[in-house]
This record gives structure tokens, sequence and C-alpha cells, in this order.
């Protein structure tokens, strides 16, 4: 589960007061992108709800939020939920979800509290209410002695800072209420919902087109034509291992690759989270083109198939 929610990048943060509004909330969430929701305990309808979105979508992530006792966790798990959120750390109620076998990220902000979850065997966390915490120092802070933990900011998460949350390594996947406001669960409006989910995971992703790459036969013709741009466009000339760099959006290739016409670059602030948003989405990768750098972090990968005569790949943004 976690490298799930890590591939989401964003759990909704749901207060349903109708459970017969979970499934076309649920609908909305998963055609807007995002899988994954928490559900809080704070209203009567939650239980009722996370049942309904179980037996409706069984493959979602399901969280039940504001878990503040044993016995509400017993009756979230009961109605299906996959994992549990709770505001702080209780221990009681962190050892019934691991003799449960079930996923808790209970809230920490503190280096005691991180310290309590790791002697516990936790590897994720909840940083909450985490703008009044200190935001992004904050979490780089403590992350420095805990290399081990995922942290879950959420609380004052918003389409302006989420950016600067989830560039951090140690930053597991955000959440945030802002998707699903309580206007339009009041009036139903769940085209409005799926719009700001969508906004939301595009904001996310950071797709921008990086370069564009032209097939040539020989290191001639590829000279010739990255000259021609670079006299057009007043672009600097930049021989590559393989391919001439017109600027930074042609290159051309001296030697025909991928793509019939040639390939395409779109940028991601995360090729890990756009490779699964867009096989969410129905499109397949070739796994064979995956590459990662040192760390292990995702940085290159193409679709298997190509669009109008080009390859399109992912790459990874460089960090502003």
């Amino acid at each position: 589960m976690k490298e799930q929610l890590r591939a989401m990048g964003i759990i909704p943060v749901v207060r349903i007061d109708r459970a017969d509004q979970a499934a076309d909330l649920a609908q909305a969430l998963r055609s807007g992108g995002l899988n994954c929701a928490e559900i809080t305990f704070r209203t009567e309808a939650a239980e009722e709800a996370i049942c309904a979105i179980a037996k409706r979508y069984p493959d979602m992530l399901l969280g039940a939020g504001t878990i503040l006792t044993v016995q509400q966790a017993e009756r979230a798990i009961a109605a299906g939920a996959t994992f549990i959120v709770s505001p702080g750390f209780d221990v009681d109620l962190v050892e019934y979800c691991q003799k449960r076998s079930v996923p808790i990220i209970p809230g920490c902000v503190s280096p005691s509290d991180v310290g309590r979850a790791v002697t516990m065997g936790l590897d994720m966390v909840k940083f909450f209410p985490a703008e009044q915490y200190g935001g992004v120092k904050t979490i780089k802070a403590m992350a420095a002695p805990f290399p081990k933990i995922s942290f879950v900011p959420t609380g004052g998460i918003n389409p302006q800072n989420i950016g600067a949350y989830l560039a951090c390594p140690c930053v597991l996947a955000c959440g945030g209420s802002w998707m699903v406001p309580p206007d339009l669960m009041q009036k139903g409006d769940f085209d409005t919902i799926e719009k700001l989910v969508r906004d939301a995971v595009v904001q996310m992703l950071g797709f921008e087109l990086s370069h564009v790459g032209i097939n040539a036969k020989g290191t001639a013709q590829a000279q010739d034509v990255a000259k021609s741009f670079a006299k057009a466009f007043f672009m600097d000339v930049q021989q590559k291992h393989h391919s001439v760099f017109a600027g930074t959006m042609i290159e051309v290739l001296e030697k025909p690759t991928r793509g019939q016409c040639g390939h395409i670059a779109v940028g991601t602030t995360s090729v890990m989270r756009a490779k699964n948003f867009l096989e969410r989405n129905g499109f397949a990768f070739d796994e064979e083109s995956v590459q990662v750098d040192q760390n292990g972090k995702m940085k290159l990968a193409y679709l298997r198939d190509e669009i109008g005569g080009f390859a399109i790949h992912l790459i990874q943004k460089e960090a502003e």
C-alpha cells in the first residue's frame, strides 16, 4: 500500500454527511485521476459511506481518517477501510491495527512522536496539521535522523504549496480537502469535484513539452537540420552522444531510433507518478525503456505505442 500511495501523490480527505453520495463521490475521484480517499470519521455517515465505496470499487485505496479509538478502527475496518489514519499517536490504536495487519498512519509532529513510530516498527506517519507545525522545513528537519520514515503531510495543503511538499523525497503523499469542498458535496456537484481532482493531478505532475526528437540519416544531415533550427530561432548548437541539439527544444538524432517520425519528450515532476497516472487511464509502457537514476528514482519511460508517428517518453524535470 505504501508504494501505491506514493504513486498517487495526493490523498483526497473527505467529510461526507450523506452515505448515498459515496459511490458518486468515488467515481468523481477516480475519473479525476485519484483512485484513493480518506473518509473522515467525523460524521455519522462515514462508516456507511466507506462500506458503499468498498463494495462498489474494491480496488480503491480507502482510508478511514480521524480515527481516535480502537472501537472506531474496528468499525472502519469491518466497513472496508484498507488503511487507518489518526490525528495523533495512540499506542493501543497502533497495536490493534498491527495485530490486524491493517496499515496505520498515525499523526506525529515531533521527533519523540516519530521515534515512537520507529520503535513500533512503522515506516510512515502523518504530519498534522502540517502548515501550523512548520510545513516543509520542519518535515525536512525531522526526516534527517529518521531516514526510513515517510511523511504524509495533511492540514493546510493546497494547490499553491503541494508542489513544495511533494518535492521532498521523504514525503510519501499529501492529504488535502480542497478538491472536495463541503458546498459542492452539499449540492452533489460531482462534475466540479471531478474537475478539481483532475486539476490537482495535472498540477502535481507538471506536464510540459521538454523537447522534440527528429530522426535524421547520418551525422551530416543531423547537423544540417540542427543548424537550420538554430539559425531560424537564434539557438545554440550542441553535439551530444548520437544526436545534435538546437537549443534545448530540438534534438536531431543521427540515426533513427524510436518512432517513425521521431520522439516527443514530455517533462514531469515525477516520472513514477505520471506513469502510474497514464497506466490508470489505459496507456501501456515499454517496461524495458524505463530508466532510473543512481538513487533508484525513475527518470525516463516510453509509451508502448506511438502517437501520430512519434514515440512518446516521459522525462524527469530538473528540480527548481
